[in-house]
């Protein structure tokens, strides 16, 4: 497997890897009602495979997970969800790559995207910034994290995503179950 910098990780077959929702959870930090409340109302949606009645799992991408990350630390600083709404749908028009480059500030209550040192030094000059929030930050903690945690691909087919998949324990494992 490897991460593809639009879409987020890719298996050796082309084929996209999505996380489920309590891996989703773990990955971002947030509780699976938080999940669930946020994309009922469309604030994080799954961009992979949405519910679809009872039973349905939700599949997220690697770039859903990081939006979420960034929603759960901007609610964390005391910004209101209605101005996290706004600084999701900037989030959501770019690439993973690009929100690399991006930084958050706040004064609490409403979001500035920076995308420069000069952009950062130049808010905090104006005095607004009270924290920020760099996005690379948390797609590495990301990365890392969904390193250990299970995929899976968008056709229901589970996926090992640890980075010890190469181990001997890992390739009997993998061995078995394709027999099987």
């Amino acid at each position: 497997m490897f991460a593809d910098p639009l879409a987020g990780t890719v298996d050796p077959d082309g084929a996209v890897i999505g996380y489920r929702g309590p891996t989703a959870c773990s990955a971002a930090g947030i509780t699976y009602r938080q999940l669930d409340y946020w994309a009922r109302t469309d604030l994080v949606v799954p961009s992979i495979r949405s519910a679809s009645g009872s039973g349905s799992q939700r599949l997220y991408s690697f770039k859903d997970i990081l939006v979420l990350k960034v929603v759960k630390r901007l609610l964390d600083a005391g910004v209101s969800l209605q101005n996290i709404r706004i600084a999701v749908d900037a989030l959501r028009a770019r690439g993973v790559d690009d929100l690399a480059e991006v930084t958050l500030l706040s004064d609490g209550t409403t979001v500035f995207e920076c995308t420069s040192s000069e952009e950062v030094v130049d808010l905090l000059r104006g005095g607004q910034g009270v924290f920020g929030i760099a996005v690379s930050g948390a797609l590495r903690e990301l990365r890392g994290s969904l390193a250990h945690l299970p995929g899976e691909r968008a056709d229901g087919t589970e996926v090992e995503t640890t980075t010890a998949a190469s181990d001997e324990l890992a390739r009997r494992r993998h061995a078995r179950t394709a027999t099987a």
